[in-house]
């Protein structure tokens, strides 16, 4: 059978995706990266290790802190700085899970990389999955058909209670652990005190003003809020106020309360990537989604120039965030994304 590496953290997920491969007959060793220095990092890697010993499969474990400190968390920093809204999670997957964990699995002589995400992948195609309050696609909107045609996820076809009961039945501590829906590097996410910690100064404190100019009051810097925030922002207006724009040259924050501000019809994007590999040069209907949990909106995207974008929504989309992804889909195929801009 097939040679495949397992992208394995410890976790429920990528121990149950080791399992099932093993149970259909494919040759399976796990491997886990070393991203970064925290306290329970370490941890990690032993769990996934004893879960590797317990499956009587090889486990090694790769030291990439320094490509993950360049091309995760100095982009996430960086892209704060901007103003923008950062995806860490799928510039990792790009660098390292899909980018050098990949390479590392070819150069081992392994026919796939398989990874515990909810997703199923299908003649070079990436599809939603049958747990579809569990649908990761969205993370995943780079990957390309000719990587596809060696990445397996064997836990697309089910479900979340049931990767659980699997993880049970095979003694994995994971299958009573609690999951984390933080950045793995930013603890208990509190990213601003990441920031602060990581650049080695406080932010500078810039202002509030209302969508005339007018200033409104003080607020922490700029990098601490998103688009379409209204909680924490620690000042009175009478109302409750959303964010409606940043300015980070001039670390001004635009606030209003008329809700209806936020929401767009048109969206422009950059850096476009397609699964097919061949962006399209005409108009194509599709539905788009701007973050990870939000719904699908039916839309046209208008290709242009230098892997760039429109996006005209059907009906309005709520505070599209620069430096967050565009996601298109095909009913339940991806067919590709882009950066919002």
């Amino acid at each position: 059978m097939p040679k495949v590496m397992v992208a394995m953290s410890g976790g429920v997920d990528s121990s149950v995706a080791a399992a099932r491969l093993l149970e259909q007959g494919y040759e399976v060793i796990g491997a886990t990266l070393r991203l970064y220095e925290r306290q329970g990092n370490a941890a990690e890697a032993e769990k996934a290790k004893a879960v590797c010993e317990r499956l009587n499969i090889p486990h090694f474990c790769f030291d990439m802190r320094e490509l993950f400190s360049q091309k995760v968390i100095k982009k996430f920093a960086l892209d704060y700085d901007l103003g923008l809204t950062p995806n860490p999670c799928i510039e990792c997957n790009i660098h390292l899970k899909f980018g050098a964990l990949f390479d590392k699995a070819m150069e081992m002589g392994c026919d796939f990389l398989a990874t515990g995400h909810y997703c199923k992948v299908k003649n070079g195609e990436l599809i939603r999955p049958a747990d579809r309050k569990k649908d990761q696609t969205y993370v995943l909107w780079h990957l390309t058909k000719e990587k596809l045609e060696h990445i397996l996820m064997p836990l697309g076809d089910i479900t979340k209670d049931e990767v659980k009961k699997i993880a049970a039945q095979y003694g994995f501590e994971s299958a009573t652990g609690k999951e984390s829906q933080d950045i793995c590097f930013v603890i208990d996410g509190d990213y601003a005190a990441f920031l602060e910690s990581y650049n080695g100064k406080k932010f500078t404190k810039g202002t509030y003003v209302d969508i005339g100019g007018k200033v409104l009051g003080e607020n922490a810097g700029h990098q601490c809020y998103t688009v379409g925030q209204r909680k924490g922002l620690g000042i009175a207006l009478g109302c409750p106020h959303f964010v409606i724009s940043k300015d980070a040259k001039n670390n001004t924050v635009v606030l209003s309360p008329d809700e209806k501000m936020l929401f767009k019809t048109k969206v422009y994007i950059r850096d476009i990537s397609v699964i097919s590999g061949e962006i399209p040069t005409k108009p194509f209907a599709c539905t788009a989604k701007l973050r990870y949990s939000a719904p699908d909106t039916e839309c046209t995207v208008y290709p242009e120039k230098n892997k760039t974008a429109v996006i005209e929504f059907v009906s309005p989309v709520r505070a599209p965030s620069p430096g967050q992804s565009a996601v298109f889909y095909d009913g339940n195929k991806v067919l590709g994304g882009g950066i919002i801009v």
